[in-house]
């Protein structure tokens, strides 16, 4: 394992190959209002920009397309990154920011992957407790990318209601559990539904959105998983999805326990890791 922190900021160039000019004012409005209050900002009821977020979104999406460049263009022993960034991304639709989202971290280091590094088909896989709607909105009208995402519902932001395969493509595909469920129906989604959906896609790319708030013990929503779910999903992508060949980079979503958060991730590092 390496361990690497570099001093990158997103561009509004790689921004843009995301979201429109539209979202990128809005976010640098708020940065404006900002620096001439000093007190926090809100853009929604959720979603507030406070001293140093500026730099942490910009930082959280230019770490993402670091990760791309490093895995895309090193030598084939690296494989996989774990991008541990905040705030998270997987809320911000192309066009507004929302859910604690500023930016979509993971797409515009897909859209990145897929300009810059001439990769063609890109599986997103999400499974934070809460639906990843701008993951899935982005993704929904292009073809080449597809989107599996198990979620709580009915739980914020009220989206991924329909099971199985969606949109025009017909690569959204999404598997809702209801409140309180545990182990074995978020296996049953990812084994029986999600996982069978990504191979069939046949990818050459792997992002996941990876947040911990399934946990039990967090806060924000009731599915009952365990330190060792996150060990399992994590072994179940890089074996039976990329075979141990594809590269993966996950990138940090939702966990709001810092305590089952910090475990979460270490199940999921390590088996990124030795898978």
């Amino acid at each position: 394992m390496r361990v690497h922190e570099p001093e990158v900021e997103v561009t509004d160039e790689q921004l843009l190959r995301v979201h429109t000019p539209e979202h990128l004012k809005v976010v640098e409005d708020a940065y404006k209002q900002l620096n001439l209050i000093r007190r926090q900002v809100k853009i929604d009821a959720d979603t507030v920009v406070s001293p140093g977020s500026e730099l942490a979104a910009k930082r959280a999406a230019g770490l993402v397309v670091a990760a791309v460049d490093d895995l895309m263009s090193r030598s084939v022993e690296v494989k996989r990154a774990f991008v541990m960034v905040r705030p998270p991304g997987h809320h911000a639709e192309a066009d507004k920011p929302q859910g604690f989202c500023l930016y979509n971290n993971v797409l515009v280091g897909v859209a990145h992957a897929q300009a810059v590094h001439g990769i063609k088909r890109v599986a997103i896989l999400d499974f934070d407790v809460h639906h990843g709607n701008g993951d899935e909105a982005i993704a929904m009208t292009d073809r080449s990318r597809l989107y599996a995402s198990s979620h709580q519902s009915p739980c914020y932001p009220g989206t991924g209601l329909t099971p199985g395969a969606s949109g025009p493509h017909k690569n959204i595909w999404n598997v809702p559990l209801e409140p309180g469920a545990g182990s074995a129906e978020f296996r049953a989604a990812w084994t029986k539904t999600l996982l069978p959906a990504v191979r069939r896609f046949k990818p050459d790319a792997i992002f996941i959105s990876a947040g911990f708030d399934a946990h039990a013990e967090d806060p924000l929503a009731s599915v009952q998983l365990s330190d060792e779910d996150f060990s399992w999903i994590t072994k179940e992508i890089v074996s039976t999805v990329g075979n141990g060949r594809l590269p993966i980079i996950s990138v940090l979503e939702g966990g709001y326990n810092v305590v089952s958060l910090e475990r979460a991730v270490r199940a999921h590092l390590e088996a990124l890791m030795k898978a």
